[in-house]
């Protein structure tokens, strides 16, 4: 197992993802609020309601997008664990290094050129789902994809500085620092 040292920007993001993890676990349980609520409408009441189907869609999106930030800054994210396993904790390094700046890093830029037009294009037509009965401010969920890939470009940044520092020693490590507890940042030894 790879374990990369901590730096300053490392343990506060990682403390601020960790309570933005709490959060973001409400939405799964709006969501199956929202489904059940549904279920019973459509079956006891023979009342289906268009809206209630487009909120399960938003409510599903805003789960994974933003969830990709968070499973990648607790480092849960899929990998190709049968060739990683046997690897070097230094060659490891070097892939993830290279997977960073070669993958992850030109991805959610790509993805954060590519969305903001979307995003600016159904704020500036006010647009509405199609569907009759649907969702007004489609824009306000479209604005979620560039919203959590600049946040997943947040983490990143943080994790690409825990394997400059395992690789390269900069920026130094800090220790005896706890996540998530911004008065010890930086009071915390640095390697």
């Amino acid at each position: 197992m790879l374990v990369l040292p901590h730096t300053v920007l490392s343990r506060h993001v990682n403390g601020v993802m960790r309570r933005f993890a709490e959060y973001l676990a409400l939405v799964w349980l709006l969501l199956l609020a929202v489904i059940v609520l549904n279920v019973v409408m459509r079956y006891l009441f023979a009342e289906g309601r268009i809206e209630f189907e487009e909120i399960q869609w938003h409510l599903y999106a805003i789960g994974f997008l933003f969830g990709l930030s968070v499973a990648y800054d607790a480092d849960v994210h899929i990998r190709v664990d049968v060739i990683r396993d046997k690897l070097s904790p230094q060659t490891r390094a070097w892939v993830e290094l290279y997977g960073i700046l070669g993958l992850l890093l030109p991805f959610v830029a790509l993805v954060l050129l590519a969305s903001i037009p979307l995003v600016t294009y159904a704020f500036a037509n006010s647009e509405v789902s199609q569907a009759p009965g649907g969702l007004a401010y489609r824009w306000l969920i479209k604005a979620c994809l560039p919203l959590s890939f600049l946040l997943l470009l947040v983490v990143t940044v943080a994790r690409l500085s825990r394997v400059c520092c395992y690789l390269f020693g900069w920026p130094g490590a800090v220790v005896d620092a706890e996540p998530g507890d911004p008065s010890k940042l930086p009071t915390g030894r640095r390697v």
